[in-house]
């Protein structure tokens, strides 16, 4: 994203009332234990790191929104 990186966008999203309680799933390409725990740490949902191949990021992208739609239950 120009100007403005993922870890960012989650910090804001987290810190308005409004947004809160809205699930973040962070997708990205880092393996990194420091990345992984920062997004936790801002109230991230989910950690995901992207397939390479576009078969492996299709795959997960369905079975990602599988899980969000029809197995996740939220407060009402």
């Amino acid at each position: 994203m120009p100007k403005v990186d993922g870890i960012e966008v989650l910090r804001k999203i987290k810190a308005e009332e409004l947004t809160r309680k809205i699930p973040v799933v962070v997708l990205t390409s880092s393996k990194e234990n420091p990345d992984i725990e920062k997004a936790y740490s801002l109230g991230a949902n989910s950690y995901i790191v992207k397939p390479v191949d576009f078969d492996g990021f299709s795959k997960a992208i369905a079975e990602l929104g599988f899980y969000w739609l029809l197995l996740n239950e939220s407060p009402q």
